[in-house]
């Protein structure tokens, strides 16, 4: 009863944020969930015997956000200076850690410390900013909201099929009870809620308008059913690796959950943790799709 309390109160605020937040403040939301992703994730990984860089690691992933601010902000600055920007960023990193490890007294802990705490950045930063990228591109907000759903409806398929008739296991060392039935029900219910958001794409942009979470309807041509059904299937196969990297992470560091911040689900990275592969492949279809998806006449 738990998890569905939570899930009943946490979606509409997401969906809230999703349509009416501009696109500043939800690039400082999905920054803040991040951050708290990592306290989670540092936490797991001080579970490994490592000391990671804690404050550092916060401190460029806010910085990284900021980076993401000034790329999606208006007037839209040059292209080819983003992709530098984050070259850079994510090149110079590893440096700021193992400058900062100079003044650890044990000098062993430098390097460890500082390769768990550089993954966060792409593991946690980079993957969620994937959404405030797809959000800022054309109907980026039903991109946005296919890719929750294809994630959200499988990992609830997934569940509650697995619980009642999951006998195969599909991961027993990493995560003994997740199984095969469960998957395949997971990947069936992303396809079809995928389909259904891409052909009730005009419909549902037409309802949103009408209760002001839209300022005006989309008219989107036709999608073919398969090329649809191909990238709900992606993003789900995404999540659902995604899901079973992070029960590897808690696995190594012999923990159940990543927090208790959400009753029934854990913490915050439990939730979003099939979101850290999915988003990224989603990023990538939309945007290598986009000549056959969700076109608008």
């Amino acid at each position: 009863m738990k998890r569905v309390l939570t899930a009943v109160v946490l979606i509409p605020l997401v969906l809230l944020a999703l349509f009416l937040a501009p696109n500043w403040l939800f690039a400082v939301l999905v920054g803040a969930v991040a951050v708290l992703a990592a306290v989670e994730y540092l936490s797991l990984a001080a579970g490994y015997g490592y000391e990671p860089f804690r404050f550092l690691t916060y401190l460029l992933i806010v910085t990284f956000y900021g980076i993401i601010l000034w790329a999606t902000g208006s007037p839209s600055p040059n292209g080819e200076y983003v992709l530098i920007t984050m070259v850079f960023f994510f090149t110079l990193s590893p440096f700021v850690f193992l400058c900062a490890g100079m003044s650890r007294e044990d000098m062993r802990s430098v390097l460890p410390g500082a390769a768990v705490s550089y993954v966060a950045l792409p593991y946690l930063g980079f993957s969620l900013a994937c959404l405030v990228i797809m959000r800022i591109m054309l109907a980026g907000w039903l991109l946005v909201l296919i890719t929750f759903f294809v994630i959200w409806v499988g990992d609830t398929a997934a569940y509650y099929v697995g619980r009642a008739f999951g006998k195969i296991k599909f991961a027993p060392r990493i995560s003994p009870k997740k199984t095969w039935e469960g998957a395949i029900a997971s990947a069936v219910a992303s396809i079809i809620v995928g389909i259904l958001l891409v052909e009730f794409a005009t419909p549902i942009s037409r309802g949103l308008t009408t209760i002001h979470l839209l300022h005006a309807p989309l008219y989107f041509e036709d999608t073919p059913m398969w090329i649809t059904a191909l990238v709900a299937l992606a993003i789900n196969i995404a999540g659902q690796i995604g899901d079973l990297l992070e029960s590897l992470i808690k696995r190594g560091a012999n923990v159940k959950d990543s927090g208790s911040l959400l009753p029934g689900h854990g913490g915050i990275l439990d939730r979003i943790d099939a979101l850290l592969f999915a988003a990224p492949i989603a990023l990538v279809l939309f945007g290598a799709l986009r000549e056959y998806f969700l076109q608008v006449p």
